[in-house]
């Protein structure tokens, strides 16, 4: 993952090679969705963890049922005015396959086979930049079995 430059709402470049070291909780998310109460979730995860080493990074994409046509500035207005989100937030991107897709979730469908099938998937990635597992969007941000995953990676020493 370290290998991948995006970019963040505001159109800057993301190295994502910034983020060696921590573990990373990546979810596709919307602003419209059924799922979209999660982003409270993923903000109390973030500020729970981000001092042990966890980042959460939310990818903002309108590839489910268009439920992300907000523009950059109106998804940091929403994120940060419903949800106080000050978790990294980048571009929106294509989650599914196909020329447009996200070189990231190119590199992530082909390491774990596995890419968003809705909005709020997430995948844990480990300190070394591979991703560790992949949950559903019905999978909460409090839910034990993510809790266990980002614990496990946290003890890992790179």
């Amino acid at each position: 993952m370290y290998s991948i430059t995006m970019k963040d709402l505001a159109g800057k470049p993301i190295d994502l090679a910034k983020f060696k070291g921590k573990v990373v909780v990546l979810v596709n998310v919307a602003t419209k969705c059924g799922y979209t109460p999660q982003y409270s979730g993923l903000q109390k995860l973030y500020g729970d963890l981000e001092d042990k080493g966890v980042v959460v990074i939310g990818v903002p994409s309108n590839d489910f049922g268009g439920q992300e046509p907000g523009t950059p500035e109106e998804i940091q207005s929403f994120c940060s005015k419903s949800y106080n989100v000050n978790f990294p937030m980048l571009e929106k991107v294509q989650t599914k396959p196909g020329a447009d897709q996200s070189p990231l979730y190119e590199f992530l469908g082909t390491r774990t086979g596995k890419l968003p099938s809705w909005n709020f998937c997430k995948y844990v990635i480990g300190k070394d930049g591979n991703p560790i597992e992949f949950f559903p969007s019905s999978v909460k941000p409090d839910s034990a079995e993510l809790r266990k995953c980002i614990d496990a990676a946290l003890a890992v020493t790179p």
